[in-house]
């Protein structure tokens, strides 16, 4: 593999559920790729495949779904490996920041215990090393006394507390890849600028990539190259992060920005996205979106427009998107 090429690449990604008779599709033909180094950020409404395709990718999704799609890490297809292969790219190349710590943690293991197995199934490191390691990495994300905090329980910890312990945990075997499932959520501003400031610089530093999910439209802006926005379990637009905020071309995305207040007078009533997602087990023939899509035509009640490419390195999956702004595919 060659400095160019990416590290990851997701192929037709599809991921399904059942519901007795039922099928439910939780992800459908996903597919982007991910150099090294870079922070790619994943956003869209609660329910539309984000954690999912996470999950997905390292295989967790296929205890309880079918997956099928091809992910290429390193070259090689993990999407095939069986679960004892998968298991040692698991933590040590690929880690995982889960978006709830307290069902994520063990409650009968002290936090010591966690980081430190973690540490000995992933490095060479001895027995006093990986303790040292695991107070530099507790210490890294801001927890207090740390050497004093190993011998502690998960209940022992807040909820910001426990969600740092989480990301101690991944970022310990110095992994190639952090997939992180909103790793900030629970963190107030200031702490939430620290573990942004440290996953950056250990991706800068490691020539790590990062897939951030995230709900934070400003924390994208500020900590990604590229975004993806996805929408009932399908990506519909994607790009550098500059020209998909600043000229969105797909109407949902248009909405998600247009959500973000700016500016707004007092007592003014915020925007919304008109309408909900539609349920997994009633997805329309055509564009998910176009229930609740002004631009709608025809067409998208009938087809399902594809992920194409439409100029620079944007692509965009609307048969009526909004139109580009002038130096957009710049």
């Amino acid at each position: 593999m060659t400095e160019s090429q990416p590290i990851l690449e997701v192929s037709n990604l599809c991921t399904t559920f059942r519901r007795g008779d039922r099928v439910l599709p939780a992800v459908r033909d996903v597919s982007f790729s991910l150099g090294k180094g870079e922070v790619l950020g994943l956003v869209g409404e609660s329910g539309s495949g984000k954690s999912v395709t996470l999950r997905s990718i390292l295989g967790l999704s296929r205890r309880y779904g079918e997956v099928s799609g091809a992910v290429r890490w390193m070259g090689q297809d993990i999407a095939a490996l069986p679960e004892r292969r998968l298991r040692r790219i698991r933590g040590r190349e690929i880690a995982m920041i889960f978006q709830e710590p307290m069902t994520s943690l063990n409650p009968l293991l002290t936090v010591g215990m966690q980081l430190t197995e973690t540490l000995k199934a992933h490095t060479d490191l001895g027995r006093k090393a990986r303790r040292d390691r695991a107070i530099e990495m507790l210490d890294h994300v801001g927890i207090p006394a740390a050497a004093s905090r190993l011998q502690d329980y998960p209940h022992q910890f807040s909820g910001g507390m426990r969600q740092r312990v989480m990301i101690a945990i991944a970022l310990a075997a110095s992994p190639k890849l952090l997939l992180a499932d909103e790793p900030t959520t629970a963190l107030d501003v200031t702490i939430q600028a620290q573990i942004l400031d440290l996953i950056l610089s250990l991706a800068d530093e490691l020539e790590m990539g990062v897939i951030l999910v995230t709900h934070d439209l400003g924390v994208v802006a500020q900590t990604c190259q590229n975004v993806a926005v996805m929408y009932a379990g399908r990506i519909v637009e994607t790009g550098p992060v500059r020209q998909v905020l600043r000229s969105p071309r797909h109407p949902y995305t248009e909405g998600l920005m247009r959500s973000v207040p700016q500016d707004v007078p007092p007592r003014t009533q915020l925007y919304s996205v008109p309408g909900t997602p539609p349920s997994l087990d009633a997805l329309p023939p055509g564009c998910a979106f176009a229930a609740r899509c002004a631009n709608r035509t025809a067409a998208c009640l009938d087809a399902r427009p594809a992920l194409a490419p439409v100029g620079g390195q944007r692509s965009l999956a609307c048969f009526n998107p909004a139109r580009a702004a002038q130096g957009d595919a710049a």
